[in-house]
C-alpha cells in the first residue's frame, strides 16, 4: 500500500507485501483496475523457474492493491503445459469481448526447439477458471515473440500486434471470438537484426489517433523505446522517436514498457519493468554490443559472458516504473517523477 507511485522502487500490496507482477497490464472494468502479468515470486536462479502463473491485483485507486492471487496457476505437474513452471511463458494479455463478455488470454511461449508460440484461454469472469481455448501456434505460420492484444471499441474488432522473431512488426486481424488471427495482416518496422529489432508493442490511442510504443531488442538490458503514430490500426506507421527525451542513459530510464493504461478522462500511463534493478550504464550499453555482436559476426564480449553467467536474471527483484504519458505538439513524451498520483 502506498500514497503515491514512486518509479522504481518496490510496489507492496494492501497486506504490505512485495507485488510479483510483471510483463504486464492493467485491465479498467466496473469502475475497477485488474493489474495482471508473470507472477515472478519464485523465480530465482536457484529455483529453475520461469514463472509461477499469471497473478492479478485489484484496485480502485492504481495505489492500494489487493492480492486476488493466481488466476492462471502454475501447473508444476505437466510439462507439456505452458503453465508448466521452467517454461518460459510471457506476457499474459488479456482481454474482455465487447459481444460475449468472455475474457481471453493470450501467451508468448518460448518453446525448447526454439519457436516461439502462442497460447490462448478463455474465461467467463476475468478471474478464472480459464480453459485452454488454442494450444500452442504459429500465427501465420509465424514465430510470434512480445505482443499486444487490442479491440477496437467501436467495431469490437481486434488486432494482435506482435513481433516476428528477429524481425519486423506484424499487426493481424483476429477472429470473431478474438482466439485467432484470421489470414489478414500487415508488415511494419522491418529491422536486419537485433538490438534494432522492435519488440515489447504497446498500443493506446490519443484523440483519434493510434499510437505504438515498441522496444528494441537486448535480451534484459534495457534499451531506447520508440514511438509510433499511424491514423488505422494497420498503419502505416509514421516513427517519431524516443519519448524519454529527459533521460541522460538513453535507457527508458532502465526498464522496458509493457503496456499503456487509459484513463476514463484521456490520460495515458506507462506501465513498465525494470528488470535488472542493479546494472550499471556501461554494463548496460556492452549488453548491447554484444547482441549485435551475435548476429552479425562481432568479437565476443566474454567478460560480459561471464557477468551474465556469474548473475542470471533475477527476475523475482525486478521493479516496476509507471509514469505518465503527456503530448508535446503531438509527439508522446515520458518525463521522469520521483513520486506522483494518478
Amino acid at each position: 500500500m502506498t500514497d503515491l507511485i514512486r518509479p522504481g522502487e518496490i510496489m507492496n500490496d494492501a497486506e504490505g507485501k512485495r507485488i510479483h507482477i510483471h510483463g504486464g497490464s492493467v485491465l479498467a472494468m466496473d469502475g475497477e483496475y485488474y493489474w495482471y502479468g508473470e507472477d515472478k515470486s519464485q523465480s530465482t536462479p536457484a529455483t529453475g523457474r520461469w514463472h509461477s502463473g499469471v497473478r492479478a491485483y485489484r484496485s480502485q485507486d492504481l495505489l492500494t492493491w489487493t492480492d486476488l492471487g493466481s488466476i492462471l496457476p502454475a501447473e508444476p505437474d505437466d510439462p507439456e503445459s505452458p503453465l508448466y513452471p521452467a517454461t518460459m511463458t510471457d506476457r499474459p494479455h488479456i482481454v474482455r469481448h465487447p459481444s460475449t463478455g468472455k475474457f481471453v488470454c493470450w501467451l508468448k511461449v518460448m518453446h525448447d526447439d526454439g519457436v516461439q508460440r502462442s497460447w490462448v484461454y478463455e474465461a467467463d469472469g476475468f478471474e478464472g477458471p480459464y480453459r485452454l481455448a488454442r494450444a500452442g501456434f504459429e500465427p501465420l505460420g509465424m514465430s510470434a515473440g512480445d505482443f499486444d492484444i487490442v479491440v477496437d471499441p467501436e467495431s469490437g474488432r481486434g488486432y494482435y500486434y506482435f513481433e516476428r522473431v528477429h524481425s519486423d512488426l506484424i499487426c493481424a486481424d483476429l477472429s470473431e471470438d478474438l482466439t485467432d488471427v484470421t489470414g489478414t495482416y500487415s508488415t511494419h518496422f522491418p529491422h536486419p537484426h537485433p538490438p534494432l529489432v522492435r519488440e515489447a508493442p504497446a498500443y493506446f490511442r490519443h484523440e483519434g489517433r493510434h499510437y505504438l510504443i515498441t522496444s528494441g531488442t537486448s535480451w534484459y538490458f534495457p534499451n531506447r523505446s520508440e514511438v509510433a503514430v499511424a491514423d488505422d490500426f494497420h498503419g502505416p506507421w509514421t516513427v517519431l522517436g524516443d519519448p524519454h527525451p529527459n533521460d541522460a542513459t538513453g535507457t527508458s530510464f532502465h526498464s522496458q514498457i509493457s503496456s499503456v493504461l487509459t484513463l476514463e478522462d484521456g490520460r495515458h500511463i506507462a506501465l513498465a519493468d525494470r528488470w535488472l534493478p542493479d546494472v550499471s550504464d556501461d554494463m548496460i550499453r556492452r549488453g548491447w554490443q554484444a547482441t549485435e555482436a551475435q548476429f552479425t559476426g562481432g568479437d565476443r564480449d566474454y567478460e560480459l559472458d561471464s557477468f551474465i553467467e556469474a548473475n542470471a536474471p533475477d527476475t523475482s527483484r525486478a521493479r516496476h516504473v509507471w509514469l505518465e504519458i503527456r503530448f508535446e505538439n503531438g509527439m508522446p513524451v515520458i518525463d521522469w517523477q520521483d513520486a506522483w498520483r494518478p
